[in-house]
């Protein structure tokens, strides 16, 4: 069987970190498109730089947009990821080098190039609503786009209280692109929290893998400490629960179909994913909303991922 190709969106910290590492172990990747998200485009860029070279590829890399498209971002996740992204660790200057063509080009590039690709999105959507307003036409060459946001009851991990962290950090881009496409899966922050690992599960998988869970455990320090502080069990790897759901999409084992729409104006909810549950609003569904997935196989593509 041959892989999937994938183009992922992504905006690295460390859990976006782990899904590419999934990636690169299971899938064709296409390249990597670069947003500001958890921490600043700079350090998003060279996080690329450092897990390709972490992998050994030849993986292309372009950078993108360095804010939203509308407003500044009202926070960012240093505080999970470290300042760097990746738990300030230190690495040294990597050797893969970010092409100097714009992500949102490089998106609409790839798409034509590799009609039928899937497109995972990690990150905050910015990237994908500026190649969606150059190119309308984008989604029809996407058999599947994948992504990781929002909080379909409102039980979100910023600081407006129903909002996921990157639908919030650029709610227009989110709303651009719900928008355009008439399907998407969606894989949303409560998900992740009802499919985290066991702490001694993941612990075992990163002292039984090769120098990618080597990596890992070095990075993951930080977030683990800011989920154990906020009283989070277990190992909580929200992208790469996204990330399974796009290499393999039979993991999926509950799902919901229904109209999602992004909250952009109101002061306390703006970033929310606002999910018509009752079919009040007479639109047809745009998201297919997973539930649940095979923990076990999910499990397989992690432990894969790491070399364990």
């Amino acid at each position: 069987m041959s892989k999937p190709q994938l183009l992922i969106d992504t905006d690295p910290g460390v859990d976006d970190a782990l899904a590419i590492l999934m990636a690169h172990a299971h899938a064709d990747v296409l390249g990597l498109t670069i947003a500001a998200g958890n921490v600043g485009l700079g350090h998003t860029v060279r996080n690329a730089r450092t897990l390709v070279d972490l992998v050994e590829t030849a993986t292309p890399i372009f950078a993108g947009c360095p804010t939203p498209l509308v407003r500044m971002p009202e926070e960012d996740a240093v505080h999970v990821h470290g300042v760097d992204g990746l738990g300030d660790i230190g690495f040294a200057e990597p050797k893969a080098v970010a092409s100097d063509e714009h992500a949102a080009q490089a998106i609409l590039r790839l798409t034509r190039e590799h009609p039928g690709l899937t497109l995972v999105a990690l990150g905050p959507l910015t990237n994908l609503a500026l190649a969606l307003r150059l190119d309308p036409t984008m989604p029809q060459r996407v058999t599947r786009l994948v992504v990781m946001g929002g909080a379909v009851t409102g039980q979100g991990n910023t600081g407006k209280i129903p909002a996921e962290f990157n639908v919030g950090f650029d709610p227009e881009a989110a709303h651009v692109v719900f928008e355009a496409f008439p399907r998407f899966d969606l894989v949303d922050w409560e998900a992740t929290l009802r499919h985290a690992f066991t702490d001694e599960a993941f612990d075992g998988w990163l002292a039984a893998g090769d120098k990618r869970a080597a990596f890992f455990a070095q990075v993951f320090g930080t977030a683990r400490a800011f989920n154990r502080q906020r009283g989070r069990r277990g190992v909580i790897a929200a992208d790469a629960l996204a990330m399974a759901v796009a290499l393999d999409p039979g993991i999926v084992t509950r799902s919901e179909q229904r109209y999602v729409a992004v909250e952009l104006d109101g002061r306390l909810t703006r970033g929310a994913t606002v999910v018509d549950w009752m079919g009040r609003l007479d639109r047809p569904a745009n998201a297919r909303i997973v539930m649940d997935v095979d923990q076990a196989r999910f499990a397989a593509l992690v432990r894969r991922a790491l070399g364990a």
